[in-house]
């Protein structure tokens, strides 16, 4: 490459909406790759350290029950791509394929949970306006009194979906397909990116309430961010996918800087690039 070549170039990445920007994503390893690429086309420089592994849960009981007796299902709900490979895993572990799954309806929380339903052949019939669980709730309304529903979902998360429908005189069967932990071997990593000044990220994403929840865990080693933990974050930019992930960062104490108006990854680099400008 010539020099002239090369002055081009850095002309160019300088440039690009987030050049200069060192953004840390925590998402899990397996997932952190579609974030970092589109943070990276816009010439940030990216950092990742998973604030979330996920694991198979200690049992499938609850599960494989339901996924035997699928036929007495009315609606199936997936709230999460994890979800989805997770269900679709254990569907063909038990000889299941989605033939068995053509009478039910489905209702995906996301795009991405969607796309992954999708691509496994299932037919989604409900996508709610917002990606959260109340909006799932409000979509159903009308639609589910004295249906059966199956909820699967990670071992942790919300009540609101389950609780909500059961009101509206459903029957909802809540099966965990995964689990989710903290990573303790990002610990070390994270500690030594918040003190180095040259890896030091300028701004942190939140994908999820599990994310903002193990990033203290990981920070502080406390259920929230004390003054320690928020010392480590002086000058630094914590960006959230949506309100929910919002309402747990500052329970635990955090604040929210940057909020994607879309709870989507595009919606979550699109606000991280205004907040840039």
């Amino acid at each position: 490459m010539t020099q002239t070549t090369e002055i081009a170039t850095k002309t160019r990445q300088s440039k690009k909406p987030l050049a200069g920007l060192r953004v840390l994503v925590g998402r899990a390893r397996h997932q952190a790759g579609l974030l970092s690429a589109d943070l990276r086309k816009l010439g940030a420089g990216v950092i990742e350290i998973p604030f979330i592994e996920i694991r198979k849960p200690r049992s499938y009981r609850s599960l494989d029950t339901a996924l035997k007796n699928i036929s007495s299902y009315d609606w199936l709900i997936l709230t999460s791509v994890n979800g989805v490979d997770a269900f679709w895993n254990r569907l063909s572990k038990l000889h299941l394929t989605k033939r068995h799954l053509q009478h039910l309806e489905v209702a995906a929380i996301g795009p991405s949970t969607r796309k992954a339903a999708e691509k496994r052949g299932m037919k989604v019939d409900v996508v709610p306006k917002e990606y959260v669980a109340e909006s799932v709730v409000e979509r159903l309304r009308g639609r589910v009194k004295g249906k059966r529903i199956l909820l699967a979902r990670a071992k942790i998360a919300r009540d609101v979906i389950p609780v909500e429908l059961r009101k509206l005189g459903a029957h909802v069967d809540v099966a965990e397909a995964y689990e989710t932990a903290v990573p303790l071997s990002s610990r070390v990593r994270l500690d030594a990116a918040l003190r180095d000044p040259k890896r030091r990220p300028d701004v942190i994403t939140f994908t999820s309430s599990s994310s903002a929840l193990n990033f203290v865990t990981l920070a502080a080693g406390k259920a929230a961010c004390d003054r320690n933990c928020i010392g480590k974050l002086d000058r630094v930019k914590l960006a959230s996918i949506g309100p929910v992930t919002s309402a747990t960062l500052r329970q635990l104490h955090l604040p929210v800087d940057i909020e994607a108006r879309e709870y989507t990854i595009p919606g979550l680099v699109k606000a991280i690039v205004a907040a840039k400008r």
